[in-house]
């Protein structure tokens, strides 16, 4: 019988204490790198995200010293509090900047390990490869300054507010998209409704016409019906993540959507309700020195933790 691929990359890996965690539905293996010493190729990043023959995971996420990273070390010049760096990995061994539920999840993970103390109401600046991010620690979970939102292609927006078209994940025709960044990448597809969304296949990538320089991640959104109410607009989501699939939720992907939306609608609402196969996250806009910013709120859960044989 034929190895399973992931098994070699594993075997080195034995005895490496892990975590298993997820907000709503995006899961994640975590694992603590006090001292900056551990060393994760991409092969054996995708052997623990691996569903059949690893642990299972959308990416994995290595908690690390920021003094410890090249990235970390320019961060701390400006943020010395951001003392923890969340290195994230795609679920095929690429290196992603930055993942809106995993940030949440990695505060989570910090705190159950003891590395960090955080009372409901305060606050934990982290750094990543998009940034410092600030988590507020809340009564249902985590809250996240995800810092401004920008166009992807400004130059390139048509008359409708749209910059590439999207095809293939079970649509009949190409579609119109608008490219926005939260740090990471984002392409965003309105649909009319939800049997379209629903009706949409996801295990290959859609394609996406111009791409933006480092791939992107696809969204694919019904806005409710009323759009507003009460103050709070909302929508339904389907993501596909670059070098991951479709997975249960995208936090950055959850933002862009909003963003999007509010953007075609004439900024329609502040405070959203983004519908992902995972669950409910928040998303708010509000001002800041350097542009608008994005706030996800949303829960963190810890499910299991083990050591690898």
């Amino acid at each position: 019988m034929t190895q399973p691929p992931a098994g070699p990359h594993l075997a080195a890996l034995s005895g490496l204490p892990f975590a298993k965690g997820h907000g709503t539905g995006n899961d994640f293996v975590l694992v603590a790198d006090a001292d900056g010493i551990i060393e994760l190729s991409a092969g054996q990043v995708a052997a623990l995200c691996d569903r059949h023959a690893g642990i299972g995971a959308d990416g994995l996420i290595r908690a690390v010293p920021s003094r410890c990273l090249a990235e970390g070390r320019d961060l701390l010049a400006e943020r010395p509090d951001a003392e923890w760096f969340m290195d994230y990995r795609n679920a095929d061994g690429s290196v992603s900047e930055m993942c809106g539920n995993g940030v949440r999840v990695f505060v989570h993970f910090l705190i159950d390990q003891g590395l960090a103390d955080l009372a409901e109401g305060a606050e934990l600046a982290i750094g990543t490869r998009a940034g410092v991010k600030v988590v507020a620690r809340t009564a249902h979970g985590y809250r996240v300054d995800m810092g401004p939102w920008t166009f992807i292609h400004a130059a390139d927006a048509d008359a409708r507010g749209t910059d590439s078209l999207v095809r293939g994940g079970g649509l009949e025709v190409p579609r119109p998209a608008l490219s926005i960044s939260m740090g990471n990448p984002h392409t965003v597809v309105a649909l009319a409704d939800h049997a379209k969304l629903e009706s949409l296949q996801l295990h290959t990538a859609p394609e996406v016409e111009p791409v933006p320089a480092n791939g992107t991640n696809v969204e694919f959104v019904v806005p409710a019906e009323p759009l507003v109410h009460d103050g709070v607009g909302r929508l339904a989501m389907r993501v596909h993540e670059r070098g991951v699939g479709e997975t249960q939720s995208c936090g950055t992907g959850a933002c862009a959507a909003a963003a999007a939306i509010r953007f075609w609608a004439g900024g329609a609402a502040d405070t959203w309700r983004v519908e992902v196969p995972g669950g409910v996250v928040g998303v708010r806009f509000l001002a800041g020195n350097d542009g608008e910013h994005v706030e996800l709120s949303g829960p963190a859960v810890i499910v299991a933790r083990g050591v690898l044989a």
